[in-house]
């Protein structure tokens, strides 16, 4: 009995550091389990904004794109952890034409787009795959990593 209480001891602070420098974009959450591999479309139209959110509770901040597509919709578009798109050669604003790729989903009771790709132009960012694990799942915060790099 005092062993497993040892153990359990000794294992609990690691279960808190395990999703730390993640931020919390984690493929566990609620958050993430909304992307659904039966909605992927593909939409174009113009970044009317880029912003900053923070999906739930306990997570760092987020990027998203406000786009009006080619139909005159306005469409949240899910881009991933702040941290992550700092770090890419790839960046995104205003006015800027761009072809999204990913999850049509409802997020906040509103049409929104989880992304898998987003491309601008000649580059290409990829921020998941087509069963929504993103690709900052096992990148090092700073380091660069060279995976999603938004070239093709």
């Amino acid at each position: 009995m005092f062993a497993w209480a040892a153990m359990f001891t000794i294992l609990l602070p690691l279960t808190g550091t395990a999703q730390r420098g993640s931020g919390g974009w984690c493929t566990k959450n609620n958050y993430s389990r909304i992307f659904d591999p039966k909605t992927i479309v593909e939409v174009k139209g113009a970044v009317a904004s880029v912003e900053k959110i923070t999906p739930e509770t306990g997570m760092s901040a987020g990027i998203h794109l406000m786009v009006k597509t080619e139909k005159s919709e306005q469409i949240s578009v899910h881009l991933g952890p702040a941290w992550y798109l700092d770090n890419q050669e790839i960046q995104f604003a205003a006015g800027d034409a761009v072809v999204v790729k990913g999850s049509r989903v409802t997020y906040q009771n509103a049409p929104a787009i989880i992304a898998m790709t987003v491309g601008k132009g000649d580059q290409v960012l990829t921020l998941r795959d087509k069963k929504g694990n993103p690709g900052w799942n096992g990148w090092r915060q700073g380091k660069g990593g060279g995976r999603g790099r938004g070239r093709n």
